[in-house]
């Protein structure tokens, strides 16, 4: 499997396990988990055929960890970005003291005013360092990064979790608790 495969299908992946299951025909659990051997059925089905082993390095080779197989690796889910209702199931965690947010310059000063929610997301994500919220806010244009009061959150009642894939989700961050570097 080429490079562009890799990408083409994890592509693919992200928008049926994260925002449109339906769409081949699955439906995810309560916590986004979908039995890998359906999933490939119903991709096959769908025009993409793809065997364990090509999933397994579509799987390790994302270099977001997007996704996650169970324990027993015979389901996967995304690790978080959906639009679709599901439960994902992580523990509160204590986060840093301070975490980032990446957003294109043009979103600032709305973000500002009215602070970080999720829109089409579940949750608002955060990243642990500057220079991952940077690339995350660059994807759609010039990048800001926001500084967040992780620790003031906490302190004021936030809960936050930590996805699998390291990202820090929280429901909502108040405009407050947001500095641009």
């Amino acid at each position: 499997m080429q490079r562009d495969d890799v990408v083409r299908v994890s592509r693919r992946l992200s928008y049926v396990l994260r925002h449109r299951p339906g769409s081949v025909g699955l439906t995810l659990d309560e916590a986004g988990w979908v039995d890998v051997g359906a999933l490939l059925a119903a991709l096959a089905a769908s025009g993409l055929p793809l065997t364990r082993d090509e999933l397994d390095r579509v799987v390790a080779g994302n270099d977001k960890r997007r996704f996650a197989y169970d324990a027993a690796g015979l389901r996967i889910r995304a690790s978080q970005g959906r639009s679709v209702p599901v439960a994902l199931g992580y523990p509160p965690r204590t986060p840093p003291d301070v975490l980032f947010h990446g957003t294109p310059v043009r979103n600032v000063p709305a973000i500002l005013a009215e602070g970080l929610v999720p829109g089409r997301r579940h949750a608002v994500h955060l990243s642990a360092d500057e220079a991952t919220a940077r690339t995350v806010g660059e994807r759609r244009g010039r990048a800001a990064v926001l500084r967040v009061d992780a620790a003031g959150l906490v302190r004021d009642g936030a809960v936050l979790t930590r996805s699998a894939n390291g990202v820090w989700l929280v429901d909502a961050v108040p405009p407050r608790y947001l500095r641009t570097l």
